[in-house]
């Protein structure tokens, strides 16, 4: 009897040394990302105005890295908050821990350089080397054409500073080990040539991540790929009611198969026109994460693009509740 016990003292020590092994292992070894290149951007009035028109209207950066107002349809970013930070995101919407958009206006970021801001932008990775949770949407950015990513920093560059200190967010276990194993180097891709529209237009859709809301995650997080663009991703308000994204594909029941060009455009152009008004919606009703006013900026010949570009997407049946209140039973 004391042998046995004694082989399974062995073998339970071993497993110890193993998994302390694997978190030692994951610890230095990742992420595995190649070091922050030795860059340093010139800052012109071009790359500033579009780095502006990206950030505000496209990859739409200043979504979660300003204080938005959901008492206002759709979240509008709160004057004086442009790159502030300090929205939180955590398990009340179903994410694996707790993660704050941090401070990018100069302040936030006045210790990392312009390679170290490329490379965290573009692979997840922090200057002190801690990986970021993929809420921020790095995969995508690191297929941009890097020229796109230097107008982006040279704006953000470029805002006004706001002080205000971000607490650091935390994974939970045993995410915060497995989020070591997510970034990698970066691929970058040239913008293709507007002329060639659909191809323009893939290139649109990755800078805007619409495939990050608009798909179906599995219980890891991880996009479903075979449903791509189908919607149905939901997200959770704190007051429990729930929005679910539309179906993109070119499904004619379920999807925009039947949507023209101009129906598409008009759908974002609304909210720019100058005498629309952002409704107040009171709590527990309909409102939408989707940052309608700020896309609503982008360039028709960059939405006719991505109009053109969905119309190449295979249709995918998926009928989709837009919105369930608080207390529903489904």
């Amino acid at each position: 009897m004391k042998k046995f016990f004694r082989i399974i003292a062995y073998i339970f020590g071993g497993l110890i040394i193993l998994m302390v092994g694997a978190v030692a292992y994951l610890q230095f070894a990742f992420p595995n990302v190649s070091p922050a290149e030795e860059l340093k951007i010139e800052y012109t009035p071009d790359r500033i105005a579009r780095g502006a028109y990206l950030a505000n209207h496209v990859t739409v950066c200043m979504d979660c890295h300003s204080t938005r107002d959901f008492s206002l349809f759709s979240g509008p970013p709160t004057p004086g908050t442009l790159g502030a930070g300090g929205d939180r995101f955590d398990q009340s919407i179903g994410l694996p821990g707790v993660f704050y958009a941090k401070n990018i206006t100069p302040h936030g970021i006045s210790d990392y350089s312009d390679g170290e801001l490329y490379r965290v932008i573009t692979t997840g990775v922090t200057n002190d080397g801690r990986p970021m949770f993929p809420l921020m949407p790095y995969s995508y950015y690191g297929k941009m054409d890097p020229e796109d990513i230097y107008s982006i920093i040279s704006y953000i560059r470029s805002l006004p500073a706001v002080q205000t200190e971000i607490p650091d967010s935390k994974a939970d276990f045993p995410v915060n080990l497995l989020l070591r194993t997510m970034p990698v180097n970066a691929t970058p891709t040239p913008k293709p040539d507007p002329s060639d529209q659909v191809a323009y237009g893939a290139y649109m859709i990755n800078a805007s991540g619409c495939a990050e809301c608009h798909t179906q995650v599995d219980p890891q997080g991880t996009i479903i790929k075979d449903q791509i663009y189908a919607g149905g991703r939901s997200f959770l308000f704190p007051d429990g009611s729930k929005v679910t994204s539309a179906n993109l594909t070119q499904d004619k029941e379920t999807g925009i198969g039947s949507w023209t060009e101009e129906m598409f455009v008009r759908k974002f152009t609304q909210y720019a026109d100058s005498g629309y008004q952002i409704p107040k919606i009171p709590a527990g009703e309909f409102n939408s994460i989707m940052p309608w006013t700020m896309y609503s900026g982008m360039k028709e010949e960059d939405l006719k693009a991505i109009y053109a570009y969905l119309k190449t997407v295979e249709p995918i049946p998926n009928q989709v509740v837009k919105f369930t209140p608080a207390g529903s039973s489904e």
